[in-house]
């Protein structure tokens, strides 16, 4: 662990990411199938271009070419994009990345459910039996099982393309703590050489026909991470951590908390909320709505108008920054709501920054997300990297 001489715990520091908001594919997007997909652009070309009038006075339409967004307004904020480079194109591999770490090998995935073994242990362990074990989308998966579900009280498992072990319950069939128990139980279970990034609680309501998922009681529980994190630096130091969304269960709860919020609308209340009150410390955020509502869904429309929903909270948020706060956008991934794949893309992430302090300046094409969490660790004076290059000299008035 890094152990720094001095940190500087009297500053703040924000990162928000918008879970799937991509900004154009990979060098090696190729070898995911992922040629193509370019979630800001190709939305924008769908939607008839955008109006993000506060993303825009940050430097997004410096970043690439994206209808309706100027490159020619002086920014008040620096950009860049930073490329992908651990394997995987998940939000846990893509929050890790983030916050330092680098992985060689992509989470596993099963295109053809979990094996026998595996599924027959989990049913031994939590004494249901277990129904599904297919790949496919949630609202399908439950339409397609609920009430077989309600009858038997058989556990519903399903995946997707990414590394997910994903268990549907209904509410008024299975309590929420034995749900989440089982959700712990598999856990311990996915472990090499299935060692699927995240287990999900996927809780859901209504009758057949009219069944509904409740987001504000998914649990995500994550794979530990195999090193040294920013988070976990953060903590040595003394620095206060903050989580608003998934961030805690990317993580595995280690090295932080989050408030979980079931819609955009709520995170952005929490971020403004924390900008208000907290006199120092680090926030990193997760907005999951356009990944999970709109980039699953193909929904090119809906996507814009949660894009719409942060850039009209945007200018509150950044009329609270002190003197010495850093606040940054990125994203985790992609999701390009315009491609036939209904799955996460492998694509760069934009990265803009603000505060009083900030420069308007390019910071270039980053070969690494953990470039944002290296400046961040230098901006509280500890010594941790990760894999990343701090870029805190190109952004700051010192």
């Amino acid at each position: 662990m890094s152990h720094p001489a001095r940190a500087t715990t009297d500053r703040r520091a924000a990162i928000v990411v918008l879970d799937g908001v991509g900004a154009g594919e990979a060098p090696d997007a190729a070898a995911y199938g992922d040629v193509g997909s370019d979630t800001l652009a190709n939305t924008s070309r769908a939607v008839g271009g955008f109006d993000l009038p506060a993303l825009e006075s940050l430097g997004l339409g410096r970043i690439k070419p994206i209808d309706g967004v100027s490159a020619s307004r002086e920014p008040a904020g620096a950009w860049g994009i930073m490329e992908p480079r651990s394997a995987g194109k998940d939000s846990t591999t893509g929050h890790w990345e983030i916050a330092g770490l680098h992985l060689a090998r992509p989470f596993p995935t099963y295109p053809h459910g979990f094996p026998r073994d595996l599924i027959d242990e989990f049913a031994q362990r939590t004494g249901r039996s277990v129904i599904g074990n297919v790949v496919g989308s949630g609202t399908t998966i439950i339409d397609t099982f609920g009430a077989e579900h309600m009858r038997s009280g058989a556990w519903i498992v399903y995946t997707s393309a990414d590394s997910v072990f994903q268990i549907a319950a209904h509410e008024a069939v299975v309590p929420l703590d034995e749900l989440y128990a089982a959700c712990d139980v598999a856990r311990t279970l996915l472990v090499e050489p299935h060692n699927v990034s995240r287990v999900i609680a996927r809780p859901f309501v209504g009758e057949p026909g009219r069944f509904e998922r409740v987001s504000a009681h998914r649990r995500d529980v994550s794979i530990e991470p195999p090193g040294e994190t920013l988070l976990d630096a953060l903590e040595s130091a003394g620095v206060a951590r903050t989580g608003i969304g998934k961030v805690d269960d990317l993580f595995a709860r280690r090295a932080i908390r989050s408030t979980h919020t079931p819609t955009n609308a709520v995170g952005i209340e929490a971020i403004g909320e924390w900008l208000r009150s907290r006199t120092s410390g680090f926030l990193f955020v997760n907005l999951v709505d356009f990944d999970q509502l709109f980039g699953h869904r193909n929904d090119a429309a809906g996507f814009y108008g949660a894009l719409r929903e942060f850039d009209r909270a945007l200018p509150s948020m950044l009329s609270t920054l002190r003197e010495d706060d850093l606040f940054f956008i990125t994203a985790d991934h992609g999701n390009d709501p315009t491609t036939a794949s209904t799955d996460h893309a492998r694509e760069c992430v934009p990265l803009l920054a603000a505060g009083p302090r900030v420069r308007a300046i390019d910071l270039g094409r980053r070969s690494t997300f953990a470039d944002l969490g290296a400046t961040v660790a230098e901006w509280f004076g500890i010594s941790f990297r990760g894999r990343g290059r701090a870029f805190l000299s190109e952004l700051v008035n010192q």
